[in-house]
């Protein structure tokens, strides 16, 4: 049968245009999603960079398919992920106008935020804007206390869990310290924190009695006065949340001064300082990591999975920060890939997202996380503190105390302070 060149060349295009279509389907839309953390200032080396690179590292890890079980599935349900990077720092009014054109840029999600201050300002705009936004890190209960919301999520546990376990870890092992302390930075985080160690204090220790506290600015890196008033008011034990270049700054200072030799010293977020050796802690630190992080973290599969990956490819451990990143990722993941099942393999919606995430509980590197607060919006972990000691040049930490979830988290419903002004009442 004889063909014109015409028709010849017709069923040649269409052989190939099939063969295309069934050969070579388009490439799946990769989910875009903005990474919030401090990548200048104070607050990045010891924070917020470590963040980034548990980030990084996740996502490609994920999007390779090389998470262990049950997080296998590569990406978020088979779809790719895609990282969108923004820097944290700067002040609250900057970082919600960043907040804002990181969402017109197309982000489908946004994970992100260290600082309380930030998360009590973009909540509001992320419902506002209706874009799902997970904060991994932040502490100030205030997020889900004061305000309700359909797509704002917190998947590490908030500040009362580090103040009313510090209170029980002070009470348990100095038993006869009557006279406290305190050096917190004047912001949500700091107030909170205090606030929460303070009233634990006075209900487990009737007669404690409150020497001092000091509230510097936030990143004011200068606490000569503050260390003067705590030298001089002599107390048993200074708590301290204290963190990123702050908290460097203020053991560098206070060190020389003996503060370490008068007082008891207990940072909530202390962890960190094991990972900075030009940082001198000296022995008989009490510290925590914001949860059974890094140090005080489990022996499970995804733990030696993280802290393998991370150690080869940054040459470090990973800090607490790292593991609250890991652990919104993983939560974000664990929401959509619910979502998406309930939805018969199509990519669900922020709304269908959001639903499947509310009293959401997933594994992590640090164990179970339940959202369990906050109408299912914030998450509930326990914790852990202990005392370092240099062994070898190698900080490392003994007399380890754990706390379970619901022994330093308040009952879904019931805000902070009268939860603990109850005697921690279930």
């Amino acid at each position: 049968m004889a063909y014109s060149r015409t028709a010849a060349s017709f069923i040649v295009f269409a052989f190939l245009t099939t063969c295309a279509l069934v050969a070579w389907p388009r490439e799946t839309k990769p989910i875009r999603i903005g990474i919030v953390t401090f990548l200048s200032g104070p607050g990045a080396g010891p924070f917020g960079v470590p963040a980034r690179n548990a980030a990084e590292l996740t996502f490609d890890a994920l999007n390779a398919g090389a998470v262990p079980a049950p997080h296998q599935i590569k990406g978020f349900g088979g779809d790719p992920i895609e990282m969108v990077l923004l820097d944290e720092a700067g002040p609250v009014t900057s970082v919600v106008t960043q907040y804002r054109n990181l969402v017109q840029r197309d982000v489908d999600i946004v994970i992100g935020y260290i600082s309380s201050g930030s998360c009590l300002a973009v909540a509001p705009v992320a419902e506002e804007l209706k874009k799902l936004t997970v904060f991994f890190d932040c502490g100030t209960p205030r997020v889900f206390e004061d305000s309700t919301y359909r797509y704002v999520f917190r998947t590490a546990s908030h500040a009362t869990m580090d103040g009313v376990a510090a209170a029980k870890y002070v009470r348990e092992m100095f038993p006869d310290a009557i006279r406290v302390a305190g050096i917190n930075q004047n912001y949500a985080w700091g107030q909170d924190s205090w606030k929460d160690f303070e009233s634990s204090m006075k209900v487990l220790v009737p007669g404690v009695e409150i020497t001092t506290s000091q509230m510097p600015k936030l990143f004011s890196g200068q606490y000569g006065a503050e260390i003067s008033t705590l030298l001089g008011t002599r107390p048993d034990v200074i708590h301290s949340s204290l963190w990123g270049g702050d908290l460097e700054a203020f053991i560098l200072q206070s060190g020389p001064r003996n503060l370490f030799k008068s007082s008891r010293v207990l940072f909530t977020t202390g962890e960190t300082l094991i990972h900075r050796p030009q940082v001198p802690v000296p022995d008989g630190t009490v510290i925590g990591a914001r949860g059974p992080h890094s140090v005080f973290a489990p022996d499970n599969a995804l733990n030696r999975w993280f802290t393998s990956a991370y150690h080869t490819r940054y040459g470090a451990a990973p800090p607490f920060s790292s593991y609250h990143m890991v652990q919104a990722i993983f939560g974000t993941k664990a929401a959509y890939e619910k979502a998406k099942a309930a939805t018969n393999g199509k990519a669900p919606d922020l709304d269908q997202i959001a639903a499947t995430f509310e009293g959401l509980s997933f594994e992590t590197p640090s164990g179970t996380t339940k959202m369990a607060l906050g109408n299912g919006h914030q998450g509930i972990q326990g914790t852990a503190y202990g005392m370092t000691r240099t062994i070898g040049g190698q900080v490392t930490i003994t007399k380890v105390r754990r706390y379970p979830a619901e022994e330093v988290n308040p009952p879904e419903g019931v805000k902070s302070e009268d939860w603990i002004r109850s005697g921690f009442r279930r």
